[in-house]
Formats: structure tokens, sequence, C-alpha cells
């Protein structure tokens, strides 16, 4: 799996210092990806993160990551995200097998006593 940086045509040492950032507006939400800065280290990244997309609009988390330590897929790797076409997953069919096998074997129903024999006198 090739680098982000490679994908991007950048040399290791400009993706040395350049550092992806993302931002949680609040605690619940996700972090999003809102841009790049350069920086030389990691603290200085969150110092550069913090001024430029956390000034104006409230902030709780920011995260900053080397572009040096993302994997990405490749391009021409894109069919390994188009859906499956067999879907058998998804009928209860075996449901139905496994309930009756934990079952266990179907016994016979006694016979039912034949109506209009019993409560007569012979006469």
């Amino acid at each position: 799996m090739p680098a982000l940086w490679q994908l991007l045509g950048k040399d290791e040492s400009d993706a040395a210092h350049l550092f992806a950032v993302f931002r949680q507006d609040t605690k619940n939400d996700p972090h999003v990806h809102v841009g790049d800065v350069h920086a030389t280290d990691p603290e200085m990244a969150l110092v550069l993160a913090k001024e430029q997309f956390a000034r104006r609009d409230p902030c709780v988390n920011l995260w900053v990551v080397p572009y040096t330590a993302v994997a990405a897929t490749a391009y021409d790797e894109a069919e390994m995200f188009e859906p499956a076409i067999d879907k058998s997953y998804r009928f209860g069919g075996s449901y139905r097998e496994q309930q009756r096998v934990m079952k266990g074997p179907r016994r016979p129903s006694p016979p039912e006593p034949r109506r209009g024999t019993q409560g007569r006198r012979g006469g």
C-alpha cells in the first residue's frame, strides 16, 4: 500500500514537514480533515493548526498527522470499493435450517382418538 505523499507526487523530504489537520467541532462530532500545514515538528504543527483552523469557529480537539504516517489505497485499486454482487447473506434460509437442526428430529404426533366410538353404549 503506497503512502499518501507518494500518491500526491511529493518527495519524502517535503512530506516530512507536511501535516494533515483534523478538527472536531463538538465532543460528539467526528474529526474532519480541514487542511494541511507545513511545520518542522508535530508541536509546531499543532500551533499552526490552532491558528489557522480553530481561531474563528469553536473547536474542541485538533489532530495533526504527518503525511509520512498516512497510508492510502492506489487509484487503480478502486474496484475493491465496489459493492459485492453476491448478497445471499441477507436471506434467512440458513436461519430456518439452524432452527430445524436445534429442534432435533421431528417426532410423530400421537394418533388422535376416533370420533364416535367413545361414550356410546351398545344397545
